[in-house]
């Protein structure tokens, strides 16, 4: 293991001098996969010196104890023994989790798209309550959010809404949010108190930088229209709004938040670049049976990941059988024990998977 970690060390000190390499500064890909390795070999040494000076505490205390006549420091030895052997295991399992290769886009920000579902005006403004949800969580993790594109119920809330999603590991923790979100309720409109079911579709998607995806332009059919949405005089009367269609694959991405139809444009076009990305994303996917397997699965939207009942004031994710009786709280943007819990079994996943690997370093 320790011999390992002078490999691991020797990189470490290899890619924090080719950082600072104007080569390297200049290549703005080549310094972003860098920046990335250099952050992940960084906490992975943190972690083996806590593992090493742990070990060497544990040798430490079975010197003391066999060599040692002085009863207090033979009672001091044990505890620091019996401390050092507890703590090993753990520190054992977070090693095996850091050595696991990452999801390449774990670090990326998010494109989210809530579209309404089955339930009429109801899905609508239930697609409005999971926006509200998603923003409240991204401002309490310090994350920020800007819409992209919104296309209003009639009743309220949206039949379709499109933002960005930007801050730190973003799509780390909102990648288990894709799928089909049901909510079982009473709804405004009705008059006899039954409850109804209806749905919304999330969609997160890792937001994509121009190397991930090149787009030729002249694949790219341009229109610019006037906006239909709040805005305003100058926002309604002029073409500023723009839609983009990717011919070749059919893929549309608009956006009509903006006044500036240059500003406009650009979030448009990284829309479709994070749809195109997803596009190929996808058919990795298909390929690889593990991910296919997984919680994350971009192939398939159609999946019932989760069920907010209101009347029992709970909330079901159906891919873990994790219940929570804490609904109002949730759906105000507190998700952190949903996420946590998908990021635990995902995680106990991998360790189960990494557990023959990690034997060939000790």
């Amino acid at each position: 293991m320790l011999d390992k970690f002078a490999v691991i060390k020797s990189r470490f000190k290899e890619v924090s001098e080719l950082i600072s390499s104007p080569d390297i500064i200049s290549d703005r890909k080549k310094y972003i996969d860098l920046s990335k390795e250099y952050k992940e070999l960084n906490k992975l040494i943190e972690k083996f010196k806590i593992y090493e000076t742990t070990l060497s505490n544990e040798s430490e205390a079975l010197d003391l104890i066999k060599d040692e006549s002085d009863p207090e420091i033979q009672d001091m030895a044990k505890k620091q023994l019996e401390e050092s052997r507890n703590i090993i295991p753990k520190l054992e399992d977070e090693l095996k989790f850091l050595l696991i290769p990452k999801d390449p886009d774990d670090s990326k920000n998010v494109v989210v798209e809530i579209r309404a579902g089955t339930g009429g005006d109801e899905a609508s403004i239930f697609a409005g309550d999971l926006f509200r949800m998603y923003t409240k969580y991204c401002l309490d993790r310090g994350w920020s959010t800007s819409t992209v594109d919104i296309s209003e119920g009639t009743a309220g809330g949206f039949k379709e809404i499109i933002f960005e999603i930007s801050g730190e590991d973003v799509y780390s923790f909102l990648k288990f949010e894709s799928g089909v979100h049901r909510v079982q309720r009473v709804p405004q409109t009705e008059t006899q108190g039954r409850v109804h079911t209806s749905a919304a579709t999330v969609m997160v998607l890792p937001e994509a930088e121009e190397f991930d995806i090149k787009i030729d332009m002249n694949e790219v059919r341009v229109d610019y229209f006037c906006s239909s949405g709040p805005g305003g005089q100058s926002v309604n009367t002029t073409y500023s709004a723009v839609r983009l269609t990717h011919e070749p694959t059919g893929i549309i991405a608009q956006c009509q938040d903006q006044k500036s139809q240059h500003k406009n444009k650009e979030k448009a076009l990284k829309v479709l670049r994070s749809r195109l990305y997803e596009l190929e994303l996808s058919k990795k996917m298909e390929a690889d049976s593990e991910k296919r397997n997984s919680l994350v699965s971009s192939g398939d939207r159609s999946a019932k990941i989760r069920t907010y009942n209101y009347p029992q004031g709970r909330v079901t994710d159906h891919r873990i059988g994790l219940t929570l009786y804490d609904l109002q709280n949730i759906v105000n943007g507190g998700i952190d024990k949903l996420i946590e819990e998908l990021k635990l079994y995902q995680n106990t996943e991998k360790l189960k998977n990494a557990g023959e690997v990690f034997k060939t370093w000790n």
